[in-house]
């Protein structure tokens, strides 16, 4: 039927993506973190004015 695709054009991808790091995972989080407390503070800024 399909004899003229290579085998790996017949399997499925799983999409290429590898597992997230721990030290990357980390680092997302401490900048998040980060930037939820500078937004909040913010907002708590403006409002006791």
């Amino acid at each position: 039927m399909n004899d003229y695709l290579p085998k790996s054009e017949l399997e499925p991808d799983d999409g290429g993506k590898k597992p997230v790091s721990n030290t990357r995972l980390g680092i997302w989080l401490a900048v998040g973190g980060f930037a939820v407390y500078m937004i909040v503070t913010g907002i708590i800024g403006i409002v006791s004015n």
